[in-house]
């Protein structure tokens, strides 16, 4: 067997794997239109590295980019302190969708970049986004384009997340 065939062999493998997984994933929950925050637990069998990987891949083709790192729970540690499930929080921003909405509202940049963190509860991994349509709710008399593009940007990061609990490249 030359090079070329086990290479097509070993990615139709990891193609069918990763296909295998996605299906075997539970549903996404619904949001809730009153909360700020989405969370969604990780699906058994998908580790941390795992989940961090995907969201970096997965991001990084949605055209977003990951600005800065918040490892909120190994600076508690270093206090002495028990994060409880603390683990961190990543930032996520896709400069054309936020700035639809900053070019009607500047104020909105108290809200940029988007957050996803990582958590656990219970001893299992759960990923938890702050909406940016809810954030929106903030802003008195909201224009159109910066509803539109507070969707957008909501629907991308849940896929993103989505995609990332699953460990989805």
């Amino acid at each position: 067997m030359n090079v070329a065939c086990l290479v097509l062999r070993v990615m139709l493998v990891g193609f069918l794997w990763n296909a295998a997984q996605a299906i075997a994933a539970s549903p996404m929950p619904p949001v809730d239109p009153n909360n700020a925050i989405y969370e969604v637990p990780v699906e058994p069998g998908v580790s941390y590295d795992d989940v961090v990987t995907s969201l970096k891949v997965v991001s990084e083709g949605e055209n977003f980019v990951n600005p800065a790192n918040f490892p909120i729970g190994e600076h508690m540690k270093k206090r002495g302190q028990d994060p409880h499930g603390v683990l961190e929080v990543r930032a996520f921003c896709n400069l054309g969708l936020g700035a639809e909405i900053m070019l009607d509202h500047p104020e909105f940049v108290v809200f940029a970049p988007c957050r996803i963190a990582l958590y656990e509860k219970a001893g299992k991994l759960f990923l938890g986004l702050d909406r940016p349509t809810f954030d929106l709710k903030n802003i008195k008399n909201p224009t159109p384009r910066a509803q539109q593009a507070a969707r957008e940007l909501e629907d991308t990061l849940i896929n993103i997340i989505d995609k990332a609990r699953k460990g989805d490249i």
